[in-house]
């Protein structure tokens, strides 16, 4: 097994996890910014007009790891690591801080310029999301976030600008970060704040197609600025959710639950809705509003490639019974699959998972793939100036061993990019426990410490396996 020598090993953070500075430079505020760490976190993801109306004691985004101010020291790391791509975001209100000006802030576009020109300087590929969970908060306030129209317009503006601003510095675009996960927590993936006398599945597909057309919209103005120069993909939340027995009931259950979350990305990369939505819509309610020539812009405007996250596969069963034991160890529940371990957090660890959900994206699509999300999120001890992470060394040989099997399956993989690959602010729970990098950051779940970087011990190892192209795992 070989990977090409043009593959690209990297890493991923994201801005409204890293950056921090979150009223510098002309920045409005996003939907991160209100919500708390810990338990609190989740209660306010699920209950967000709480979140508009409280107070809390800490706002995780409010500082981050302070990447704005530390992106020259950082970036340096990853090129000692070899990085050939780093895939970060822009923050939507860095850009405009309410999201709905007719002028962008000049002010956030230079730290852009200044972040890619860095990346540049070191041989590395900026991989950009344009909206990773980060809608401005003012859209959410005034318009109801994305099951208003309107955002289409603001989000097309915001792409146009940042196309034409970095069409030299950026060749890789990724339209939204995770965009099924609009179905299982509304407020994160689209601004929403649902009411509990609405039809909660009419308001999220709405919303969901508004974002499918402003993708397509996005697209079509990538081709008008910058042509085949731009490689524009879309992001989906991955991971194959497996029948809990051979009974055709539970199999016929994993294939319904498997359609829901693939129709995003068979817009996307198909340009269609799938033929079963209809039923899907149908017994759900939902009647999408469409305008006239929404159905032209999804069909003439696909993206080039697909791109996603992979933590680990899901398990259901069609018997209500079992299913009351559906457990959630992240947004997505699952059944416990006795066969797997889990991690800290109950997340579970299935690399073969990697190379079926691999499989099954590029049979569907037959496009180019990009795995721009992988990695285990565990509590890291600090002693001696490093950490010994090997839990984390074994997590990421074994998903990187099955991601190597998939592409002499024959899979078209473009690039691998680790998510978190240095510390940052977790997005579920807002703690900085839950690390996943390379590089270790002095914070706590507070935001106290020193914020000064660590090499971990997985550090050298990432670094071997880019030098050698994977071929030392």
């Amino acid at each position: 097994m070989s990977l090409p020598k043009d593959f690209l090993w990297g890493g991923a953070i994201a801005a409204n996890q890293a950056e921090g500075a979150y009223q510098e430079g002309g920045k409005g505020r996003a939907l991160v910014d209100i919500l708390p760490a810990g338990k609190e976190r989740w209660e306010a993801l699920y209950n967000p007009k709480k979140a508009l109306e409280t107070k809390y004691d800490y706002y995780p985004s409010h500082r981050a790891i302070n990447f704005y101010h530390t992106y020259k020291e950082d970036i340096k790391l990853f090129a000692e690591m070899g990085f050939k791509v780093f895939r970060t975001s822009i923050s939507w209100p860095r850009i405009f801080p309410n999201g709905d000006e007719l002028e962008p802030n000049q002010e956030g576009l230079k730290f852009y310029d200044d972040l890619f020109s860095e990346c540049h300087k070191y041989g590395m590929e900026p991989l950009v999301t344009i909206n990773h969970f980060d809608t401005p908060l003012y859209l959410v306030e005034k318009y109801g976030g994305w099951r208003n129209r309107k955002l289409i317009e603001y989000y097309e503006r915001y792409a146009k600008v940042v196309f034409e601003r970095y069409k030299d510095k950026v060749r890789y675009w990724l339209t939204f970060n995770e965009i099924n996960m609009l179905l299982h927590i509304p407020f994160f993936g689209g601004g929403l704040i649902i009411d509990d006398d609405e039809n909660a599945d009419q308001i999220k597909f709405q919303a969901a197609h508004h974002q499918l057309v402003a993708s397509s919209l996005a697209t079509k103005a990538a081709r008008e600025i910058n042509g085949s120069n731009f490689k524009i993909g879309c992001m989906l939340a991955a991971g194959e959710i497996y029948p809990y027995s051979c009974h055709p009931h539970d199999l016929l259950k994993s294939v319904k639950e498997n359609q829901k979350q693939y129709f995003f990305i068979d817009v996307q990369s198909r340009g269609a809705y799938p033929s079963y939505t209809k039923r899907m819509f149908r017994e759900l309610g939902v009647n999408l509003q469409m305008e006239a020539d929404d159905e032209r812009l999804l069909k003439e405007y696909t993206v080039d490639f697909i791109s996603f996250s992979y933590y680990s596969s899901r398990l259901t069963s069609a018997d209500p019974a079992i299913n009351a034991g559906n457990k959630s160890g992240n947004a997505f529940g699952s059944l416990r699959n006795p066969y797997l371990e889990v991690s800290e957090w109950g997340w579970q660890i299935d690399p073969i998972g990697l190379r079926v959900t691999m499989n099954n994206l590029y049979d569907r699509y037959q496009k180019p793939l990009f795995i721009v999300e992988n990695g285990l999120g565990a509590v890291d001890k600090l002693e001696n100036e490093t950490v010994e992470d090997d839990y984390r060394i074994d997590y990421m040989r074994e998903h990187l061993k099955q991601m190597m099997e998939a592409v002499d399956d024959g899979v078209d993989l473009l690039g691998y990019t680790s998510w978190g690959c240095i510390d940052l602010v977790s997005a579920g729970s807002g703690e900085m426990k839950k690390r996943y990098g390379f590089i270790y950051v002095d914070l706590d779940n507070e935001g106290n410490g020193t914020g000064k970087r660590y090499k971990k011990k997985s550090f050298d190892w990432y670094k071997k396996v880019i030098e050698t192209n994977g071929e030392e795992l």
